[in-house]
């Protein structure tokens, strides 16, 4: 069989002793490399044979620079931090074999999660071309294949020894580019998590102001990729073209909206409350609701002309197809600004400060800041959400890597009417904003203009893992798109 040798980092108190004895008695393990600052004391003999100590940051460019350098083997098994982990059974045979008979460069696999003394299987998603994001999930074990490690720095280069913290997120996307990366869709060992946060406390970690260096880190490896593979695009962009249509106001709000009686009513008198300088509607589109939601709108759009009121004929359409009924509609003005049916704008010269930035230059879309309040408007952490990772320069590059670009979102619609949104409820926005930052200059507000209510009802407060992984997979779906669609530019 193939020899591995596993890196491991070690830490007594994360129960990491009971996983090195385990990789120390499998046979294709000659050689155990441990990551600490001092020789452990509490090993067994066996392992203390074939362990070797290696103080090294983890997951800086010159620690993953110094393993390949310094370890033998046909596979590296990287054992990541911070959580506690178990073996299955014939698991480490699992992922050689598998590894020998795809050729793969990178293999994970899904595994279990044990809580409070509870089994549950953790599916993990596949890899593919758009999954470059650095916080797609490999679990906490995967298999390198030390010739494709090698092959990879030969021709992309070794890691940045000044990357602290991008080290073996720049190995991975090297990997990506001359091998395949190999999911095996069974448990092949059992995680005990350290972080249990629901979704919705987990989702803006990425733009915490403690993290900028991190993330500063990430862009840069990112980018060096994006170029690798032909997909980095130069801040030269086209000017939207506005053709002879003719629209019934400057710019309308929308809203699209599904049995929300409880926050429309809020929603609609912030968009109506603009004072604007131009005109503007509100264009309601009530996606069949079964509670009090259509008679709220009736009642508000009898006392105010300019809520327009749309009930779809189709039955199934998501958030993107509504928002379509609304581009589409006689009644969509030049731009249209998004207001999710649970927030509400900062105050009354959102929609003025929108539009004023879209005379600055020739953007197609223009994308805001906003505060994450609860329900009575009360600021709650992370606070506000800038992203100000956001240049003119990268910024069309990053978004690749990101998961979203912030709120609220306005668009030229002589340009999305060319483009469409795709019919889904979760993505579309970020499905849009890739397709327009591909070729058009996008405008962004730094200051605060949107609360954005976080409350029970929110839809992404604490997402199941099925949920959550199909929506990972949706965006990397749109990632892979884009990127072949830039890739197919730079060769025009």
């Amino acid at each position: 069989m193939a020899k591995l040798t596993p890196i491991l980092a070690y830490d007594e108190e994360t129960g990491s002793r009971d996983t090195a004895e385990s990789l120390a008695a499998n046979s294709a393990v000659e050689r155990l490399v441990l990551v600490c600052r001092r020789e452990p004391t509490d090993l067994s003999a066996l392992a203390l044979r074939k362990g070797r100590t290696v103080d090294l940051d983890f997951f800086s460019g010159a620690g993953i620079n110094r393993l390949l350098d310094e370890t033998d083997g046909d596979y590296l098994l990287f054992c990541l931090p911070y959580e506690q982990l178990q073996l299955g059974q014939r698991s480490i045979e699992r992922l050689i074999l598998t590894a020998e008979d795809s050729g793969a460069g990178l293999v994970f696999s899904d595994f279990k999660d044990q809580v409070d003394g509870q089994l549950t299987d953790h599916p993990l998603i596949d890899y593919q071309p758009g999954s470059i994001r650095d916080t797609f999930d490999f679990g906490g074990i995967f298999l390198i294949s030390k010739r494709a490690a090698d092959a990879a720095v030969r021709v992309h280069g070794r890691m940045d020894d000044h990357l602290r913290f991008a080290g073996i997120y720049e190995l991975r996307l090297k990997l990506s580019i001359g091998s395949t990366i190999v999911r095996i869709p069974e448990p092949l060992y059992t995680r005990f998590p350290a972080d249990r946060r629901a979704t919705g406390e987990r989702q803006f970690d990425y733009v915490d102001p403690r993290q900028r260096e991190y993330q500063i880190e990430m862009e840069q490896a990112c980018s060096e990729h994006l170029k690798r593979i032909g997909a980095y695009l130069a801040p030269q962009f086209q000017t939207p073209v506005r053709d002879a249509q003719v629209f019934p106001v400057k710019a309308s709000v929308v809203i699209p909206v599904r049995n929300r009686e409880r926050t429309i009513r809020d929603a609609v008198s912030s968009a109506l409350s603009q004072k604007t300088s131009f005109e503007f509607n509100v264009i309601v589109v009530d996606n069949h609701s079964a509670d009090r939601t259509g008679e709220f709108l009736n009642e508000m759009a009898s006392n105010d002309r300019r809520l327009i009121h749309l009930t779809p004929e189709r039955t199934d359409l998501g958030i993107g197809g509504c928002w379509n009924e609304a581009i589409y509609s006689k009644h969509c003005g030049e731009y249209a600004v998004q207001l999710d049916s649970d927030d509400l704008y900062s105050d009354e010269h959102t929609l003025e400060t929108i539009l004023a930035k879209f005379d600055e230059g020739p953007f197609a879309m223009v994308i805001g800041s906003y505060k994450i309040v609860n329900f009575d408007l009360q600021e709650m952490p992370p606070g506000l959400i800038d992203h100000r990772e956001w240049t003119r320069e990268n910024g069309r590059n990053n978004a690749l890597r990101i998961n979203g670009l912030g709120a609220p979102r306005a668009f030229c619609v002589p340009v999305l009417r060319q483009i469409g949104f795709p019919n889904a409820s979760y993505g579309e926005d970020y499905a849009i904003a890739l397709r327009i930052s591909r070729r058009f200059e996008i405008g962004r507000i730094f200051e605060p203009i949107y609360f954005a209510r976080r409350w029970e009802g929110n839809s992404d407060a604490a997402l199941s893992l099925a949920t959550a992984n199909r929506y990972d997979a949706y965006k990397d779906h749109l990632r892979t798109i884009e990127i072949l669609a830039r890739q197919r530019m730079q060769h025009r």
